[in-house]
């Protein structure tokens, strides 16, 4: 990919809107723009306008006007590129876009690839390579918790704490092979107490940042919630309430439900996704047996778990249902939530007899359990208040990063395997060619997190990603 030419592409999504907003970028922006660009009062160019300034104009082919538009004009390198930057304010018509774009690249542009303005922008310093994901990331937030994590990480909170770290391990490194034209002298440059220090403490907080991966991956992707229970006890009317439409068939006929259906909302500024599984029971249908297989896997893959139970079933039924339950979570760490249905069918002293006293007591601590009907939406909106509750308890939110990228995990994971090397050899006493390599290998990965070092097809992965005109 050339990153000298003008590039230009529509930033805002396609179709039909109040307005658009299209972008050029590169050497010859101005004199592609003045191409087709005409001022409504005098012989101005836009070439000649300052930095942060928008201007009122035509936009015309061969005299046609096309288009009333407003050019902002963002000069190098006070530009979101780095390079000269305009940003076109037209009007929304589909036509007038591609025909706006068709006239830059007439003139002289190029049509951007994915991300291309992000990867200048990161080829010319305005921000490291963690920044230019959590651009991506910021514009994919569909949730509160995504897009403060991903704001902060923009700004390089994430980023300016590991440079520090490995700034300070790369300080050490060069003493340590500073060493290596003096071996014959044996003389000790790094102090190796100092360094031991420092590398625990640099370890400690990657291992904390890879730690925070599972949450971090939560935020970005949902929280993952299975609906279980046998069949007809009202996990389809539970998630369509829980949606607040109605995305799975409700039947009275027992076992309609063969695959999972799976749907987000978003609860307490936290993305949700449900999953209606297939009813748990004993049957000779093929078909069905692999639905309730698929359910297990939804069970071992699901952050939290809606045990659905039917009221009229006696206790010692609902409790064997949520024994089994935790033996399928393997009594991990998964949430369960034990969701007696069906009680518009019984009245309220029933009710408190049979659930209000020593049912509870079956239950784990951290597991709640409430009654309700799931067809009185009312009642589902206490379950899903709760649901961000019992997550914000497993996450802990503190003002310390999160890790939400999977590049970003490996290259901690990398990093601290490496540092728990230097640590071992450190207690051994191992020369520093070998303390070198374990620490290059370290910075090797950590710069690989802010694009400190990186290679082209990491790039290209990277920005391929993103959308056009971003």
């Amino acid at each position: 990919m050339e990153h000298q030419d003008t590039i230009c592409a529509i930033s805002t999504p396609p179709g039909r809107g109040a307005i658009a907003v299209l972008r050029i970028s590169g050497p010859k922006a101005f004199a592609v723009m003045d191409t087709i660009f005409r001022f409504t009062v005098g012989e101005k160019k836009l070439a000649g306008q300052p930095s942060h300034t928008i201007h009122f104009g035509h936009i015309v082919e061969n005299g046609r006007l096309i288009d009333e538009v407003l050019v902002s004009v963002f000069r190098s390198p006070r530009s979101y590129t780095g390079n000269d930057l305009l940003e076109v304010s037209c009007h929304g018509a589909p036509y007038i876009q591609q025909k706006i774009l068709q006239l830059m690249i007439d003139a002289g542009a190029r049509l951007a690839e994915p991300g291309e303005f992000t990867l200048r922008a990161f080829l010319n310093g305005k921000m490291d390579l963690s920044q230019a994901e959590a651009v991506a990331d910021l514009i994919a937030s569909n949730s509160a918790a995504a897009h403060r994590v991903a704001l902060h990480q923009m700004r390089g909170g994430f980023s300016r704490e590991l440079k520090q770290l490995r700034n300070r391990l790369l300080e050490f490194t060069s003493l340590v092979e500073l060493e290596l034209d003096f071996s014959e002298e044996e003389v000790e440059f790094a102090d190796r107490t100092q360094l031991k220090d420092l590398v625990s403490h640099i370890r400690d907080i990657t291992g904390r940042l890879a730690d925070s991966f599972s949450l971090g991956n939560v935020i970005r992707n949902g929280v993952s919630v299975a609906i279980v229970g046998k069949p007809n006890v009202g996990k389809s009317t539970l998630l369509n309430a829980l949606l607040q439409e109605d995305r799975a068939i409700v039947s009275e006929i027992a076992g309609t439900t063969r695959d999972a259906i799976e749907d987000i909302v978003t609860l307490g500024g936290l993305l949700f996704r449900f999953i209606d599984t297939a009813g748990i029971r004993e049957t000779s249908n093929f078909i069905e047996t692999l639905g309730i297989r698929k359910t297990y896997q939804k069970i071992e893959e699901a952050s939290v778990v809606i045990l659905l139970v039917d009221a009229a079933d006696p206790v010692e039924v609902i409790c064997k249902s949520y024994r089994h339950i935790l033996e399928q979570t393997g009594n991990g760490n998964r949430r369960v939530v034990m969701v007696i249905n069906k009680c518009d069918r019984m009245d309220r002293k029933t009710l408190e007899e049979k659930f209000g006293g020593h049912f509870p007591g079956c239950l784990r601590p951290d597991d709640r359990m409430m009654l309700l009907s799931a067809k009185d939406r009312e009642q589902v909106h206490r379950l899903a208040g709760i649901l961000p509750d019992m997550v914000k308890e497993d996450m802990q939110e503190e003002s310390g990063e999160v890790v939400t990228n999977a590049r970003h995990y490996e290259a901690l994971r990398h990093t601290g395997e490496a540092l728990d090397r230097v640590l071992e050899n450190l207690g051994r006493n191992l020369p520093g060619d070998l303390l070198a390599q374990d620490i290059r290998e370290a910075l090797h990965y950590l710069g690989q997190i802010t694009g400190e070092i990186t290679t082209d097809e990491i790039l290209g992965n990277i920005f391929s990603k993103f959308c056009i005109g971003k």
